[in-house]
């Protein structure tokens, strides 16, 4: 019986691999015709663009493909990942494009970071400088949905009772995980300089610090009201009433929505349609053509290739760790990209678009070496995405200018250090007595089966206190501030955009379209058509992409991705990688902050 079991298993596991394979091969063949120059997508001759949120992923960087869930890659599905930089392109080139009639905005999931959102929704109005209308239809109006509706010249919105409004403000949620550690003998020794320096704090405590509490309540008051001033203003309320709607929970039922001027008018199909037509100018349905955004873009969005001067935009995107690996901001690698710019005689000024919460300092040293050296022989300037903090900072302070979106989470300048250790899992879980023998008297110190002593604390305190140092008065310089005044907003706090503009941090708030065109001036182009942009690094290909899901790189983009058991299998994944390389010192941040 057992090896008639055995055997069963053994053909399942071998069809399984052969499916795999094909399914790669498959997936491959399809990306190696778009990279090959593959037909673009035929688009109607005249129409109205449109931007379903539930069709596409607005992200840093265009994706060949795109496997958004483990669900989606086992079943063939995949959702367009349209980058930022070619998505707002595509809406400038729509405003001058006479076969676009206007755009509609429809649509309740949209997905996306904060600051991408920002810098579109900020493309949509510019959009109607051209004289050619924004319309949007809701149905089920969430923060991000309304945020990006409110571009619009006109909000419809479904007359019928069944969807739930959630238009309720933003949350972030901080989870600690000390009394799941411990129940696994884990404990992690936490040392760190900044007393708002809280990445380490998930794995020692089981409730916030205040000061974890403070900055954590600040950040999501400044991003919320960066948001709600802007959908206020665009409805034509004051935002103090605006938030009584929302705080009161008096946006119900579409009638709600209505009365208090948040929606233009409430439509069912049929007159949704109708108007849709008369806008379009256009008899029928059948002659209102609906143009997929993300086939517009791949039809539209400027090529980087080409003979005009370049300027690079490298897409610091990532966590910022260690190696060689394609994803994330792996340092070696990343020091090479950033030389491959460096020498690119066509390349005459850069933009570094930072969207990362940080992490490695040897990696953030690094990559911060590599870009001086670009900077001594080409314009550079900062974009700041989503997140531009700790590490992301680290490697960005030295920019000629900083850009930064309103809402981008930034600063979190300090270190840590955390290594866990298994004296108790050992002895009380698994049941084991190891027995250490050493040279010397501290050689067993990062064998992870005993805690550290008074001195073996206190020679790591000294080393988090020296990269502190180096952090703060590498800012000083870049920054053009006395360490002292760095140290004051330092302490591994985090700011948003719009906070670190008055403090100093970033120059002006704007988009990567502003910093590009200023880096472009630098340069001497002063003209659009002076110049063409390229990106760098080039975005995975499906092959690389499949391979990593299989290994389930891609944290961000598992099926439990922004909920807590994510947060406990990245623990478990943490707590292994640590076992592996312990001691090492991280400019990071833990917060993880999405708009729904």
């Amino acid at each position: 019986m057992k090896d008639f079991v055995k055997m069963v298993l053994a053909v399942l596991c071998g069809l399984f691999i052969v499916w795999i394979l094909g399914f790669i091969f498959l997936v491959g063949m399809a990306g190696s015709a778009a990279l090959s120059g593959g037909s673009k997508p035929v688009l109607p001759r005249e129409g109205v663009l449109d931007i379903n949120y539930d069709e596409f992923v607005l992200a840093e960087q265009t994706q060949e493909l795109s496997f958004n869930s483990p669900a989606a890659f086992m079943g063939g599905a995949q959702i367009p990942t349209v980058g930022l930089w070619d998505a707002v392109q595509s809406i400038k080139a729509a405003a001058a494009d006479p076969s676009v009639k206007y755009i509609l905005l429809r649509g309740d999931a949209v997905i996306g970071g904060i600051s991408d959102l920002e810098e579109f929704r900020a493309a949509l109005v510019d959009f109607r400088k051209s004289g050619k209308a924004v319309v949007a239809y809701t149905e089920n109006p969430g923060n991000g949905t309304y945020y990006l509706n409110t571009a619009a010249d006109r909000i419809f919105m479904c007359e019928t009772h069944g969807g739930m409004s959630q238009l309720i403000g933003l949350s972030g949620r901080m989870v600690f995980l000390k009394d799941l550690l411990d129940k696994f003998g884990v404990h992690y020794q936490l040392i760190r300089h900044g007393k708002f320096k809280s990445a380490g704090e998930m794995f020692i405590k089981n409730a916030p610090s205040e000061e974890n509490l403070l900055q954590h309540k600040e950040m999501i008051q400044s991003i919320w009201k960066t948001c709600s001033g802007v959908m206020a203003e665009s409805r034509g309320i004051e935002e103090a009433a605006f938030n009584d709607l929302i705080d009161n929970l008096k946006l119900n039922f579409p009638e709600d929505f209505l009365l208090s001027g948040l929606v233009d008018s409430l439509v069912n199909h049929e007159k949704l349609v109708d108007k849709l037509c008369t806008l379009a100018m256009v008899e029928s349905k059948d002659d209102l053509h609906l143009i997929p955004f993300a086939d517009y873009v791949a039809a539209k969005a400027p090529s980087a290739t080409g003979g005009k001067t370049n300027v690079a935009v490298i897409f610091a995107d990532g966590d910022i760790v260690d190696g060689d690996e394609l994803q994330n901001m792996a340092g070696d690698r990343f020091v090479r990209v950033i030389d491959e710019v460096r020498r690119d005689k066509s390349v005459k000024a850069v933009v570094l678009r930072v969207n990362s919460p940080g992490g490695s300092v040897m990696a953030s040293a690094k990559i911060k070496d590599a870009l001086d050296l670009l900077k001594a022989e080409k314009p550079l300037v900062a974009s700041y995405g989503n997140y531009a903090a700790s590490g992301g900072y680290w490697i960005s302070n030295g920019c000629e200018k900083i850009y930064s979106d309103a809402t981008c989470l930034t600063g979190s300048i300090g270190v840590f250090s955390l290594i866990p250790e298994f004296s108790k899992t050992v002895k009380d879980v698994a049941h084991v007595n190891v027995v250490t023998v050493g040279s010397n008297k501290h050689s067993d110190m990062f064998s992870l089966v005993r805690p550290f002593d008074g001195e073996e604390t206190a020679y790591l305190q000294a080393y988090v206190e020296d990269i502190y140092t180096q952090f703060v008065n590498m800012v000083a310089e870049g920054r053009d501030m006395t360490p002292e005044a760095v140290d004051e907003i330092a302490q591994g706090r985090v700011w948003t955009g719009a906070e670190a503009l008055g403090i100093g941090l970033v120059d002006e708030i704007g988009t990567l379209g502003d910093a590009v065109a200023y880096a472009a001036s630098l340069a001497g182009l002063v003209s659009e058509s002076d110049y063409q942009v390229a990106a760098f690094p080039r975005p995975l290909t499906a092959m690389e992409q499949i391979m990593e899901m299989m290994g389930m790189s891609k944290r961000d983009k598992s099926i439990l991705a922004g909920t807590p058991f994510a947060a406990i299998g990245r623990t478990l994944e943490k707590v292994a990688r640590d076992a592996e390389q312990p001691a090492r010192v991280f400019a990071a941040m833990p917060y993880s902050i999405e708009i729904r």
